[in-house]
């Protein structure tokens, strides 16, 4: 898979980030070595490897299950820049 400048081009558009067109053959270029390195990634044969959450052994830790204020939505919205009938509203990203 190979990513072009127009497939940068379009991607920034949908993310809604300003990107020079100076800028678009070398950002292609950095995802492209990301892809090539996620290719790599994909040929490790990991069959026999269990899942993992940490390189070194550890527990998750726990909390007790209590009510906090995060069931507040008001106080959860206070600082949110825009908020539309008690949820976050964010602009739209995918067209």
């Amino acid at each position: 898979m190979s990513v072009d400048k127009d497939t940068v081009r379009r991607v920034a558009h949908l993310a809604r980030i300003a990107v020079a067109e100076d800028e678009l053959a070398p950002l292609g270029d950095r995802l492209n070595a990301i892809l090539d390195f996620a290719d790599q990634l994909a040929e490790v044969d990991v069959n026999d490897v269990e899942p993992m959450t940490s390189v070194t052994p550890m527990a998750l830790r726990q909390r007790d299950d209590v009510v906090t204020d995060g069931g507040d939505v008001e106080k959860v919205l206070m600082n949110a820049p825009a908020a539309r009938q008690g949820f976050f509203a964010v602009p739209k990203v995918v067209e």
